[in-house]
């Protein structure tokens, strides 16, 4: 079955992520109706009106061990195998960063996201930057790095639609990385509780062509170029104001 037929995806390795979901659900679903059939069976088969009396077994015995340790090797060799998949797809993900076509700053504050796009020189922290509150811009099929902050507690970078998860932590700045793979508007949220405006913390991602970027960057810089600049945690507090 397709995952993206079910909960949609958008992402380059939000489909490895997935398959690491149901390959615990598929083993671990299969152990406990196993488990939860026998325990019936035995309720039913030795019913105490069919057996009144009750045998003391120590389970020291050869024959009966194995049905203990048979069960039980079999279980480790599913964990061995949920655990080989699951380090390899951490590695992939949070570990082995491809080279980024462009890299974004995204700060958490009570209670908002900012953005800082990089203009046309694709560096971070230069004039032509591109800021703006609870709106991320990228484009279609390019790997992105982003280097996430927090102005003020502990907050979390989620993007569902591409299986992204990452705390945000106050005094540290965290890289991680993904790669777009269909244009669209997504939701992005803050998975960690930071305080009473955690709910309205909701910002949106456009996935973009690169036709639609560049107008969108231009119209951007060609405002901001004409406003004095607004410090983002500002434009958060006026936000929750609102």
């Amino acid at each position: 079955m397709d995952m993206d037929s079910i909960i949609q995806s958008a992402s380059s390795y939000a489909h490895d992520i997935d398959f690491v979901i149901v390959l615990v659900a598929i083993l671990g679903g299969f152990w406990l109706i196993l488990a939860e059939a026998l325990f019936f069976y035995f309720i039913f088969k030795f019913h105490r009106s069919r057996n009144p009396k009750s045998q003391y077994i120590t389970g020291e015995e050869k024959q009966h061990k194995k049905w203990i340790h048979l069960p039980h090797n079999l279980v480790l060799l599913c964990d061995v195998a949920i655990i080989i998949v699951g380090i390899r797809v951490w590695y992939n993900v949070k570990q082995d960063k491809p080279e980024p076509f462009d890299t974004v700053r995204v700060v958490g504050h009570q209670w908002a996201w900012e953005f800082v796009h990089s203009g046309p020189d694709h560096q971070l922290g230069t004039a032509d930057d591109v800021a703006t509150v609870d709106e991320l811009h990228v484009i279609v099929d390019k790997v992105y790095h982003f280097k996430l902050q927090s102005a003020d507690v502990l907050h979390s970078f989620s993007v569902p639609v591409f299986r992204l998860k990452q705390d945000a932590i106050p005094g540290r700045e965290i890289t991680g990385w993904f790669k777009p793979t269909k244009t669209g508007e997504w939701d992005i949220q803050c998975a960690e509780i930071c305080g009473l405006g955690h709910g309205i913390m909701g910002a949106r991602i456009h996935v973009d062509t690169e036709a639609d970027y560049q107008k969108w960057i231009s119209e951007r810089m060609q405002k901001q170029a004409g406003l004095p600049a607004a410090p983002a945690k500002n434009l958060a507090q006026a936000k929750v104001k609102d």
